[in-house]
């Protein structure tokens, strides 16, 4: 009798258990089939301009279908500016849009966004990025989010010390460097070298958008074997152009320097190319198989802890991460002003922390961000 009584009560335990967990998981399935007030549309480059930008919208409209719709905007937007325009509008118009997401990375777009405001005040603009004044994009955009250029000088120095470099060579040109974000980054990175201890020094590539990128890229092949032939291979080596990353990383594998990162922090720029990596398309995307190969091309030729980046690319990062917080923003689930909540948002997408600053400290409509990096 008391067995039976004790197996009774053990049923009965099960029993409410079981319904604990139920009531648990409904709770659950409740709060994650809240409904999103209104639609997203995702304007991103075409495929053939930036591969990263246009998979990554593609990438959310499979995730969220009848709720986000990805569209592209023309690859040269000041030639195209009417067609460009009418899209922006055509979304303005459409009272099923509650938010806007813009990724790309150019200038002249600020005046679309401006009539498209005035059109819908209520709706939702966020850009990532869009290089129009930061200023008066602030006065406009609900949220514009960017990568921290000129702190990235800072990062960089401090990384290139922390991986053993006792000097800095950065690889510039007069365009690049008549910049504001270049040339800030470079004077940032100048004074953190010089605060840590290690050289900076300046090395003048051929301008290719005077000569040829062909021009460039041979300078760069037969500098940089002189460079650490004289200063030896505990130097940092650093480029602003991005076609020149392919030999950066390439000539890495053979004279074990270091690169702290490129220009545009990826595992997609320079590696592939440099390391003869096959990108198939079944791990086109996958940063984590990518990351792996490069890793082992790195212990392979023996510069394990000599080579860095981020863990994603920025330009596959930032549409995802901005309809991430587009979709909670219209669930009431965030403000698109609340960092700490974006920084979260930003750590799911990636895998990494990542850190948010406003632009000036003060406008928190408009943040720049760090991520963490990988190392191979």
């Amino acid at each position: 009798m008391k067995k039976m009584k004790r197996l009774v009560a053990v049923l009965m335990i099960c029993v409410m258990m079981f319904s604990v967990a139920a009531c648990g998981k409904q709770g659950t399935a409740k709060k994650e089939d809240k409904k999103i007030d209104g639609k997203v549309c995702v304007l991103t480059p075409t495929l053939s301009w930036s591969e990263d930008q246009y998979r990554s919208g593609e990438k959310m409209a499979e995730k969220y279908p009848g709720v986000v719709e990805h569209l592209t905007l023309p690859d040269d937007f000041a030639a195209e500016q009417e067609t460009g325009i009418t899209q922006i509008m055509n979304v303005a118009k459409d009272p099923s849009f509650k938010a806007l997401v813009i990724c790309y990375g150019d200038s002249g777009i600020l005046p679309a966004i401006k009539m498209a405001k005035k059109e819908n005040p209520d709706l939702k603009v966020i850009t990532a990025p869009v290089w129009d004044d930061p200023y008066e994009m602030a006065d406009v955009i609900d949220l514009c989010i960017d990568a921290n250029w000129n702190k990235r000088g800072q990062v960089i120095a401090e990384k290139a010390k922390k991986m053993g470099a006792e000097r800095i060579i950065h690889y510039s040109f007069p365009t690049h460097l008549k910049m504001e974000e270049i040339a800030q980054r470079r004077e940032t990175m100048k004074k953190t070298a010089k605060k840590l201890g290690m050289d900076f020094i300046d090395v003048t590539m051929p301008d290719p958008y005077v000569t040829s990128d062909g021009a460039t890229n041979q300078f760069i092949k037969e500098d940089i074997p002189k460079e650490i032939k004289k200063y030896g291979k505990d130097t940092c080596i650093f480029s602003t152009y991005c076609p020149t990353q392919d030999f950066v990383i390439g000539l890495e594998l053979k004279y074990k320097y270091i690169v702290a990162e490129q220009c545009c922090p990826t595992p997609t720029q320079g590696y592939p190319a440099g390391m003869n990596l096959k990108i198939t398309k079944d791990i086109a995307g996958d940063y984590d198989a990518i990351n792996k190969m490069i890793s082992d091309v790195a212990k392979k030729n023996g510069v394990t802890g000599r080579l860095s980046t981020w863990p994603i690319s920025m330009e596959a990062f930032q549409p995802e991460f901005a309809t991430e917080v587009a979709i909670q923003a219209l669930k009431g689930d965030i403000k698109l002003t609340d960092i700490d909540a974006l920084g979260k948002i930003a750590k799911d997408v990636t895998g990494v922390s990542v850190e948010m600053e406003k632009l000036d400290g003060k406008y928190d409509n408009y943040l720049l961000y760090i991520m963490d990096s990988i190392y191979y």
